[in-house]
């Protein structure tokens, strides 16, 4: 199958990254699909964020509007358990933090999945000092869009996205119809609802990212699609110049079901 991706709306420049700034960190225990959690990702692994993944306190997380965000995040001003040469740490946002007191607004704090904060820190440490930036989403492959719900309520897991990563608006348009592109209400995290037939229909999404770029992917979902079916459109580049209107071929994710 094949698909035209296109990116509509104003000449924007690519994502870029963000000013440093201060937090704290700590660690949690979890596999790959616990660590999914409130950004409804099933399996972060699976659905291309490794393990590189973080809880964020509730002044970061947004009530998960920042759901597939990338920071970059370094220990620092702490000799004792900041390990030297340490490796940037890239993690995606996946859930809010309950870390205790340190979650709570104001502060900025991130719990980090506990195989990557080895590369940080000493685990003794328990909490450590860090600095932290937004940086561009660098993602193989398209735009992942899982189709759930049920023949009366249609649910859309948008995932693995690019540049900005996260997104704010999500649109639909079906095959032949007469009817324009049409809104998809934000549910939670990375997940996007309508009450609007979409079944035996072929489909067309259209995403808006944080920064105000558009990703349109036409016909990436068949007319015979099935709930639990992941469908991969066209991406966000996180650099470079960028170009009002282009075509390109696009392809179904081979060996993807129900994630």
């Amino acid at each position: 199958m094949r698909h035209h991706g296109r990116r509509g709306g104003r000449h924007r420049p690519a994502f870029r990254a963000g000013p440093w700034k201060k937090a704290h960190a700590t660690f949690y225990e979890g596999n790959t699909r616990t660590y999914g959690g409130a950004c409804d990702y099933t399996d972060v692994v699976g659905e291309g964020y490794g393990m590189n993944t973080a809880a964020l306190s509730n002044a970061l997380f947004k009530d998960g509007r920042v759901c597939g965000a990338c920071f970059q995040i370094e220990c620092v001003d702490d000799p004792q358990w900041c390990k030297p040469g340490q490796p940037p740490l890239l993690p995606n946002p996946f859930q809010p933090s309950d870390n205790g007191g340190w979650c709570n607004p104001p502060r900025e704090h991130f719990d980090i999945a506990m195989p990557v904060f080895d590369h940080l820190a000493e685990f003794k440490a328990g909490i450590i000092p860090v600095q932290y930036r937004r940086v561009p989403c660098r993602k193989r492959g398209g735009i992942r869009f899982t189709m759930n719900g049920n023949q009366w309520f249609y649910e859309v897991i948008v995932s693995n996205v690019g540049g900005a990563g996260d997104i704010v608006g999500v649109q639909v348009k079906v095959d032949k119809s007469r009817l324009r592109w049409t809104s998809l209400d934000h549910d939670w995290g990375a997940t996007w609802k309508t009450g609007f037939p979409l079944q035996g229909k072929t489909l067309s999404f259209r995403v808006k990212s944080s920064d105000g770029r558009y990703m349109t992917s036409m016909h990436v979902v068949p007319s015979n699609w099935q709930f639990g079916q992941t469908f991969e459109g066209r991406n966000f580049k996180s650099g470079g110049r960028r170009r009002r209107n282009f075509k390109s071929g696009g392809r179904r994710r081979k060996g993807v079901g129900q994630l």
